[in-house]
């Protein structure tokens, strides 16, 4: 009788493929019951909640960094992955080992055959309780805990934090969140908790009526965190941009009001902040020869404003190439409107997903915007970055799965084998 074959990192993440069939859910039924069933990992556990529309990875990243230059044993969870799945999962930095992502996918499929009919759990509620049993498995002494979309709803919030932190609200994913800043709002501060102390930089007055709203209805103390980007305040030498002042000090404000629970010095929140390191968000990048490509994920209006400011004020004696891809249910047409006058070449390319735009809407779009540019498009990122060889400096921008491609691409992250496409999902609402 032939032995059957051990499973391995292949089949895992052919497994994690298969869920993405079920789309995504808002609401947590399925992942309370899928938590339990798998000895509710998340009672062993403390957390840090972070929602918001822009800089929700930056945050986590500063405030992974600050604790665990602390001594803390500390769990990462964020989404999108730019190229490797397990990105998602770390423990002090450290990516999921491969062998330990194929035990639990073994682990779990026995318990989601416990789910029948039209209760199939998504990819998003599967990874998040594996997750969490990774890191309770760990012993984790804290976890930054992201949300994957929106909060209320999202597989995240079944989890109780020791503070809540909401970075900023503006519009994306108006198709599942909302068409207003309040529906949006309310959406993200759907992970405030009863008693559970609340920091944000949300600044629109109509979202921001929101979160106080919700934080008094919680009886949960609410601290607003305003920064001058022009003020002197230390921020992460290592991430660009005056927006990173605003995430630092959100990080900050984080650490103070839990110091009672979680002391840290200012000499190791100095050291957390210094050595923080968050891919793919102003990343730059400098050649042999001493080309220089800035990556930058900017896939809503807001952020493509902050990449804008940000080339003002650290590359204003440049003029940038800029290698421009994005997903069709984004404002590309805004965020073309607002990257355009930045530069004198412009190359479009499709984004490696079935929700690409189509690149030649996009070159449309600049050229509209921007009539002097001289505009091309490209079949890929590859073919983009050959056209743009004799360039001095480039700017890759519009989608992390675009920056994804270029870290590959530039030799800066292992390749993986097409784990980009677990980014993709429909909702099943």
């Amino acid at each position: 009788m032939k032995k059957e074959a051990a499973p391995n990192y292949s089949d895992a993440i052919q497994f994690l493929y298969g869920l993405r069939l079920f789309g995504a859910n808002f609401g947590l039924e399925h992942t309370l019951k899928l938590a339990a069933r798998a000895g509710n990992p998340q009672e062993k556990l403390r957390f840090i909640h972070v929602a918001g529309t822009n800089g929700k990875g930056s945050t986590c990243a500063m405030l992974e960094s600050i604790y665990r230059a602390a001594g803390l044993r500390v769990g990462l969870f964020t989404s999108p992955h730019l190229v490797s799945f397990r990105e998602r999962i770390q423990v002090n930095r450290q990516l999921i080992p491969e062998s330990e992502l194929i035990r639990l996918v073994e682990e779990f499929q026995p318990l989601l055959q416990q789910f029948h009919g039209d209760n199939h759990l998504t990819l998003f509620e599967v990874v998040t309780v594996m997750a969490l049993k990774y890191f309770a498995e760990q012993k984790c002494d804290l976890v930054i805990w992201e949300t994957g979309l929106g909060g209320r709803l999202d597989a995240t919030n079944i989890v109780t934090p020791l503070a809540s932190v909401i970075t900023n609200i503006g519009f994306d994913h108006q198709q599942w969140l909302g068409d207003t800043l309040e529906k949006i709002a309310a959406e993200k501060a759907g992970i405030i908790k009863p008693g559970v102390p609340a920091i944000t930089a949300a600044e629109a007055p109509e979202a921001l009526r929101v979160i106080e709203m919700l934080a008094e209805k919680n009886a949960s103390p609410l601290m607003r965190v305003e920064v001058n980007p022009d003020s002197s305040r230390q921020r992460p030498a290592s991430l660009l941009g005056d927006h990173q002042k605003t995430n630092a000090a959100l990080a900050l404000a984080t650490v103070e009001i839990l110091q009672r629970q979680i002391p840290v010095s200012t000499e190791k929140v100095r050291e957390g902040l210094t050595n923080v390191n968050w891919p793919g968000r102003l990343q730059l990048i400098t050649q042999p020869g001493g080309r220089r490509i800035l990556l930058d994920g900017a896939h809503n209006v807001d952020g493509a404003k902050a990449l804008r400011t940000a080339l003002g004020k650290h590359f204003a004696t440049m003029r940038p190439v800029i290698i421009f891809g994005a997903l069709a249910d984004k404002q590309w047409p805004e965020i073309c409107r607002t990257l355009a006058p930045l530069a004198g070449k412009i190359i479009t390319v499709p984004v490696a997903s079935g929700r690409t735009a189509d690149a030649r809407e996009l070159a449309a779009a600049f050229r509209s915007a921007n009539p002097t540019a001289e505009i091309h498009t490209c079949k890929n990122f590859t073919d983009a970055l050959n056209a743009g060889k004799d360039e001095p400096f480039i700017v890759v921008t519009g989608s992390l799965y675009l920056v994804g491609e270029a870290l590959e691409c530039l030799g800066r992250f292992p390749a993986e084998s097409g784990e980009r496409g677990l980014n993709e999902w429909t909702t099943r609402r």
